[in-house]
Order: C-alpha cells, then sequence, then structure tokens
C-alpha cells in the first residue's frame, strides 16, 4: 500500500488539468487528503516508511498553489504528516515556514490553526519557529481573540535565554491591553518567565514591578509568599527593592499583590527608604513621617482586604524597631485597632501594644528582620501557578476540502 499510495500522490501532484477531478486548479484534493492520512499513518514510528516518504512529501509542499484554501487543506495535511513521521529536519523547517506562510494569510481561521499547529511543534522544532517570531508577535495585535490567546501562548513556548528580554517586553506591552480574562494568565507566566530565565537580577526586580503595577489585581494571590520570598533573598538590591515599591504605593494602593508585598518590604527594610539612596538616575528622600503616611492609607483605604489591612499593621509596627522618631504615632496607629470588628486585626493590635508596655523589653527583638530563606524562589515549584488547565479546549485542527474553507472555531468562553 505504501508504494501505490506515493505512486498515486505523485501522479495527482505532477498531472495536468483533469475537469473531472479538478476543485480550484487542484486535482482531487479529496483523494490528495486521504493519501496523505494513509501515509502519516504509515509512518509513524517507521523510520523506514518515513525515509520513503520525505520526497514524495517535499514534492506535494513545493508543487500545491496556496491561492485558495482547498491548495491550504492539503497542505495542512502535509505538515501533519511531516510533523507526524521520523521526517528529515529539512522537511520539518518546510513544515514550519509553510505555517509561517499561514500567519500572513488574511483569513482569520488559517491564521489560528497555524498558530496552534506551531504551538504544538514549538519545542520540538524551536529555531525554525523562532524565524517566524516577529509574525507571531504582530498577532497578539489581532483584533481576533483566539488568535491573540494563542498568539500569546506561543510567545510564552518560544521565550529562551536569548530572547527573552525582547519576547518580554512585548508581551508586557501586550498586558496593558489584554482582555480581562488573559491578565492572570499572562501576569503568572511571565513571572516565572522571569524567574527561569532572568539574565540578571535587576533587570529581575523590574520585570516582576512592572507585572505587579500593570497586572494589579489580576496577579494570583498564591504568588505573593514566593515574590516576598524572593525580595527577601536578593540582599544587594533590597535597597532598589524597597524604594520602587514605595513610589508605586504612592501612586496606587488599589492593587492588592501590590500593595501586600510592597506593606511587607517597607516594613521590613523601611529603614532602607531613609537613607536618600538612588533608583536610577533619581536620587529618593524619604521621611518617616511620609512612610508612615503611607502605610495608614493602605489600612484606612477601602480597597484594603482585611488581609492587606494586617499586612500593613504588623508592618507598621516593624517600623517601630527601626524607625527613631515615630514611636508615639505607631503605638497609636496600633491601639486604634484594638476594637476592630475584625478578631485577627483586633488580636494583633493588642498583642502589639503590650509590646510597648509590658513586653518593652522584648519588642526589638520580636521585631528583627527575618532570615533570609534558603533556596531557590517557591514560584519555580510551581509551572503553572495561575495558568489553569488549558485556557480554552483544542478545537478542530483539520481542514475540509469538501466545503473548500478552514473549519469554524467554537465560541470563545
Amino acid at each position: 500500500p505504501l508504494f501505490r499510495s506515493v505512486k498515486a500522490l505523485k501522479s495527482l501532484t505532477l498531472s495536468g488539468y483533469s475537469p473531472d477531478y479538478d476543485v480550484s486548479g487542484i486535482s482531487d484534493p479529496f483523494l490528495q487528503v486521504k493519501i496523505l492520512r494513509l501515509l502519516r499513518a504509515l509512518g509513524r514510528g517507521d523510520p523506514e516508511t518515513s525515509d520513503a516518504v520525505n520526497d514524495i512529501l517535499a514534492q506535494v509542499a513545493t508543487n500545491t498553489e496556496t491561492a485558495k484554501n482547498v491548495g491550504n487543506s492539503i497542505l495542512y495535511e502535509v505538515v501533519l504528516t511531516i510533523m507526524d513521521i521520523n521526517s528529515e529536519s529539512g522537511l520539518r523547517v518546510l513544515a514550519v515556514n509553510i505555517l509561517g506562510r499561514f500567519l500572513l494569510n488574511n483569513d482569520k481561521n488559517i491564521r489560528y490553526v497555524a498558530l496552534n499547529t506551531l504551538l504544538k511543534t514549538a519545542h520540538a522544532d524551536h529555531g525554525a519557529v523562532q524565524r517566524h517570531r516577529s509574525t507571531i508577535v504582530e498577532c497578539l495585535k489581532d483584533p481576533d481573540v483566539s488568535i491573540r490567546r494563542r498568539a500569546m501562548e506561543l510567545c510564552f513556548a518560544l521565550i529562551n535565554d536569548s530572547n527573552v528580554r525582547t519576547l518580554t517586553k512585548e508581551i508586557l506591552d501586550f498586558l496593558e491591553t489584554a482582555d480581562t480574562e488573559f491578565k492572570s494568565y499572562i501576569a503568572s507566566n511571565l513571572i516565572l518567565t522571569a524567574e527561569k530565565h532572568s539574565p540578571t537580577q535587576r533587570w529581575h526586580v523590574d520585570t516582576i514591578l512592572k507585572v505587579l503595577v500593570k497586572a494589579g489585581n489580576f496577579v494570583d494571590d498564591q504568588l505573593v509568599p514566593g515574590l516576598i520570598h524572593l525580595f527577601a533573598g536578593m540582599t544587594s538590591l533590597h535597597a532598589y527593592i524597597v524604594q520602587h515599591l514605595f513610589v508605586a504605593l504612592g501612586d496606587d494602593i488599589s492593587q492588592q499583590s501590590l500593595v501586600r508585598i510592597g506593606v511587607w518590604c517597607v516594613g521590613e527594610y523601611g529603614d532602607v527608604l531613609l537613607t536618600g539612596a538612588s533608583t536610577d538616575d533619581e536620587l529618593i528622600e524619604v521621611s518617616e513621617t511620609e512612610v508612615l503616611d503611607i502605610l495608614e492609607a493602605v489600612l484606612k483605604s477601602a480597597h484594603s482586604s482585611l488581609v492587606t489591612q494586617n499586612f500593613a499593621l504588623t508592618a507598621v509596627m516593624k517600623l517601630s524597631s527601626r524607625f527613631s522618631e515615630m514611636n508615639d504615632r505607631i503605638q497609636s496607629i496600633v491601639a486604634r485597632y484594638g476594637e476592630s470588628m475584625d478578631v485577627e486585626l483586633q488580636q494583633r493590635s493588642v498583642e502589639y501594644s503590650m509590646l510597648f508596655t509590658a513586653y518593652s523589653h522584648m519588642r526589638n527583638g520580636l521585631l528583627e528582620r527575618m532570615p533570609l530563606p534558603e533556596g531557590k524562589s517557591i514560584i519555580t515549584t510551581n509551572e503553572t501557578i495561575g495558568g489553569e488547565e488549558e485556557m480554552a479546549a483544542d478545537r478542530p485542527a483539520q481542514l475540509a476540502p469538501e466545503t473548500h474553507q478552514m473549519p469554524v472555531r467554537s465560541e470563545e468562553r
């Protein structure tokens, strides 16, 4: 069957016009698709059969007209066959290039199928897919939500140590205008990507801060402890981190993940804010009063959840051992929540107040900086934090020559 199938496909590919079987200039596309599927089944897991069909697959790929959807249907089957058998590396590059041409097609269904197939092959043919990176990035701006979704997933799949700066910048730009349903997925994966491929610690910190600011409340709560753990371990950048977080808090205290990380760092390293160190080229001078003003604003904010208020109250208390002139104000802020309706907040207030009176001799020791964490950040323990199951069920990825058009995608959630 292999020999007869190859012979029949070659005859169809090289034959001239036949009015009885011609469809849009392609000779019997239905039979060609069936033969290609048969070759795929025969060549799967069989190196000898795969080697025998390499030539005919190359001929079909180079001789099939792409002006009509019927030709694209055959080319798509060729791509699937090449990817499924033990084909030569050059043939696999040819298949990826065909998908790259699909990305330039005006038909959004063809672009979607190309992105979907590239996503499935990116791990095996990473270098070949990388050549089409700029086209894939352009798909992030497509008006079709399905195409934007697949382009975003493919961009993450393409990130490596050599292109992490470029692709991360593109995805951060996309994050600002992305649909609400994408933001949590993008934020979580950007943080994981920064952890995995960061070229420098400074770039790593800058990227996470940008994600916290741009994604806002869409940053997964599960990431907050991991990011605190990460920042605590970057001892050489504590001043840089706490100063940038303080500036971010001054601009917006409604983003809960940003606020929790920010107030924790301010409470832990608040004394660094008073040194007047610089962030980038700008000198930052902060007074004790300004720091407490921010924390008090967080405590009073209608945006702050009870968890965030607990973070802020603890940060205020920690500053009593780091600031020299604000103990009276700190004591007043802490005592204010002794009658809070929230039991946890009330308990913290009462216990912290006791450290100003009966247990004042223990206060500085209890409020020392947390010990440095051991090992790597816990962010890398889960490669799919916030990354849900599959963002959407895979749609059918077959072309139907009988109708001369790509399959229609199901509605996105």
